[in-house]
């Protein structure tokens, strides 16, 4: 199998790239948010030779590892670089553990004086390990296959840096905001700041895309939204551009709803990532097809159930999509019950377009 790097397929060539560069495919590429993940066998036996979620983070060859089984299982049109978005502040010494079971567990950052923990001057050995897996990536995927990298968006990252955990309301951030802007904006400040590093080193490294993962943006009014989602985002994406013009930026604002017209126009993200709640027809119409790359938005849990109802939707998706830019995906990241035989049925729906 070809491989990438010299002598390899041009990156222009590489089909997940294709809608970018204004073309609309009879048969979309194809990637899945959560690739790589406890539902595949060979994850979870890598994930215990890692010791921890964060060592399998840490360690590139593992990582890497990680990152491409789903690429030899289902041959998708991108692979996602394996990491988490908790990286950054980990990275920034805020101290990070993932309790099995439980999920992230951080030391809450509530105020200026926890805010003065954050050394934005300490990433580099940490994030030196992230940008050593990508470029392991970049070697070893096959040639045809694209390389995403990624980061948080600061409020989603931040929510989780506040709380302490995974909230259902996001509730300490938004008070913070509220009461503080000022100091809120601070800690945003840093992690746009160092998002925008990390992200420049995940591109020299390789990466052919970027996404930008912000789960928690629906939980805002609109005009908090805009203060801590788009304006932020615009921020990243405007200094990727500058660093690297043609590398294309995804903006995924979870729960945006309407919301998501507002956020392409004024963050000026070259593709966007539609959630599950979103209905296929407002994927389809709610831009012009030189507007912006969609992306989505197959429910995962429909990826759980399979059978004729999977194929189903993702005719239906595909219909509504046809002569569009679009990219095929789910709603969301793929969760641990699904079956691996639902995967490849999935992506052999999609590719009987052609």
């Amino acid at each position: 199998m070809a491989l990438g790097g010299e002598g390899g397929l041009k990156t222009a060539e590489r089909k997940f790239l294709a809608p970018f560069r204004g073309e609309a495919l009879k048969v979309p590429p194809i990637w899945l948010m959560r690739q790589a993940g406890r539902y595949l066998p060979e994850y979870r036996e890598t994930r215990t030779q890692a010791g921890g979620f964060l060592n399998l983070c840490y360690t590139p060859a593992l990582a890497a590892e990680v990152t491409l089984q789903p690429i030899r299982r289902y041959g998708f049109d991108a692979a996602i670089l394996f990491s988490d978005i908790l990286v950054v502040p980990d990275a920034l010494g805020q101290a990070v553990r993932f309790e099995e079971g439980e999920g992230p567990r951080l030391d809450p950052i509530r105020s200026g004086a926890d805010l003065a923990r954050l050394d934005t001057s300490a990433t580099g050995s940490k994030f030196a390990l992230v940008a050593e897996t990508v470029q392991r990536l970049r070697q070893d995927l096959p040639a045809e296959t694209a390389l995403i990298g990624f980061c948080g968006a600061p409020w989603t990252v931040a929510t989780y840096m506040v709380q302490g955990r995974g909230s259902p309301d996001q509730a300490e951030a938004r008070l913070w905001a509220y009461r503080d802007p000022e100091g809120f904006a601070d800690l945003i400040d840093t992690l746009v700041e160092t998002s925008i590093d990390y992200l420049d080193l995940q591109v020299k490294a390789g990466a052919d895309c970027l996404q930008i993962f912000d789960t928690w943006a629906g939980t805002l009014p609109d005009d908090e939204f805009d203060r801590w989602v788009v304006a932020p985002t615009r921020q990243i994406r405007e200094a990727i551009k500058e660093r690297h013009p043609d590398i294309p930026v995804i903006g995924f604002p979870r729960g945006a709803g309407a919301a998501v017209v507002w956020y392409v126009a004024e963050t000026g993200v070259d593709g966007v990532g539609f959630d599950t709640a979103a209905p296929p027809f407002l994927m389809s119409e709610t831009f012009e097809e030189d507007d912006v790359v969609v992306q989505g938005n197959l429910d995962p849990l429909l990826l759980v159930a399979g059978g004729a109802r999977l194929d189903a939707r993702v005719d239906e998706i595909l219909d509504l999509m046809d002569g569009k830019r679009f990219i095929f995906n789910l709603g969301h990241g793929i969760v641990p019950q699904t079956p691996p035989e639902h995967v490849a049925q999935l992506v052999e729906r999609v590719r009987s377009r052609g």
